[in-house]
């Protein structure tokens, strides 16, 4: 996430962006694919529920990393039809950013070359294939989910941590968080933090703690409890 001001912007450590504004890296220092394909493919159970008209959402679209694995698991799964992703993003990465980051995952190679291509660092709908419809919503997700008319079948949880960057994990994000998903819908997220799985929880949630990616010993993970 880039923003405009003297704490913003990218670093790099080892090959690995680092958000200045939050001293924290877009994804693992071990395996940044591998980290996404456990926490929020895996765990969300998928490519085993993707099917057409499935929609994916998600907070922090950072490198677009997410995006990309998802690309991938749907059309390695011979899917017909259309995937829907939409990604709330406050500090839309520049075309160079993230055609740097993305480097570091070869076997995404073709699809971060067509992402990257189309990639204007402000988000919006994102032209890439037509069995995939993506939007960007730029702008702090506390303004922008609740006026959301859409439902995700799964989240994505990927703000930067949230002992850093806590406006993305408060009770009333998690609350519309919930508001947006559909029945039977779940969420990932790499974090285990006490306070996010009890927001979540306390949304309508049923939250679980789980092992979590490399060193990280836990994770949590939901479903949308059924009314009662």
């Amino acid at each position: 996430m880039t923003g405009v001001g003297q704490q913003d912007g990218v670093e790099w450590q080892d090959g690995v962006p680092v958000a200045r504004r939050f001293d924290d890296p877009y994804y693992s220092l071990a395996d940044g694919l591998a980290e996404t394909q456990h926490v929020f493919l895996g765990a969300n159970d998928l490519p085993a529920r993707l099917c057409d008209g499935f929609h994916v959402a998600e907070l922090g679209f950072g490198t677009g990393l997410n995006l990309l694995a998802t690309w991938d698991a749907w059309r390695a799964s011979g899917q017909t039809g259309v995937l829907y992703y939409t990604s709330f993003e406050a500090f839309p990465l520049s075309k160079d950013e993230m055609s740097r980051a993305l480097e570091a995952f070869p076997t995404l190679a073709d699809l971060a070359a067509r992402l990257v291509a189309v990639w204007d660092g402000q988000g919006g709908v994102i032209d890439l294939e037509n069995t995939l419809s993506v939007t960007v919503v730029e702008g702090d997700a506390r303004s922008t989910l609740p006026i959301w008319q859409g439902q995700a079948d799964a989240w994505f949880l990927d703000g930067f941590s949230p002992a850093k960057n806590p406006e993305l994990w408060g009770e009333d994000l998690m609350q519309q968080v919930a508001t947006k998903t559909a029945p039977g819908g779940t969420f990932a997220t790499y974090t285990a933090a006490g306070h996010v799985r009890r927001a979540l929880s306390g949304a309508g949630f049923e939250v679980a703690r789980v092992p979590g990616f490399g060193r990280k010993r836990h994770m949590s993970v939901g479903r949308m409890a059924p009314p009662l």
